[in-house]
């Protein structure tokens, strides 16, 4: 298993923030890894909703489907994404700091059947690909990009 941990401080309010965030198909607008990204479920963001991702990785496209599986406004969210190689968990939480807001976030990436073999080099090619979506997190919170997408408020 690879894991992802890292912090990041905005000046956005946490519920703008956990609005954008959660709404997974927003991360193609903040992930440079993410190629295409979409809402598979109609409706506001919330528990059970899904979203079809496509990754590049190691040269390689991967087509993710990701589920909310933790719905906890403004608070936390957490998605799982799987295909027949992989399953990616990623928590994100939400906390006021200082005007604004601390979001941390905890990604776990594992590989399933005899790509677990490969465990060990997952988490050296993890880091600067996880390193590369909190730049692109951090550019996508800052102020003066103006609003989020993502869904409605």
């Amino acid at each position: 298993m690879a894991r992802y941990r890292a912090t990041l401080e905005t000046s956005r309010s946490q519920e703008e923030v956990f609005r954008y965030l959660s709404d997974f198909s927003t991360t193609r607008e903040w992930d440079p890894g993410v190629i295409e990204a979409e809402r598979l479920t109609a409706g506001e963001v919330g528990m059970g909703s899904e979203f079809s991702l496509v990754a590049r990785f190691l040269g390689r496209d991967a087509q993710l489907t990701y589920r909310v599986v933790e719905y906890d406004p403004p608070h936390a969210v957490t998605v799982l994404g799987e295909n027949a190689t992989v399953i990616s968990r990623d928590r994100i939480t939400f906390e006021p700091s200082h005007g604004g807001t601390r979001v941390s976030y905890d990604a776990e990436l594992t590989l399933r059947g005899a790509m677990r073999l490969a465990d060990p080099l997952l988490g050296l090619a993890f880091r600067p690909v996880g390193d590369r979506a909190l730049e692109g997190m951090k550019r996508a919170l800052a102020p003066e990009r103006g609003a989020l997408s993502g869904q409605p408020g």
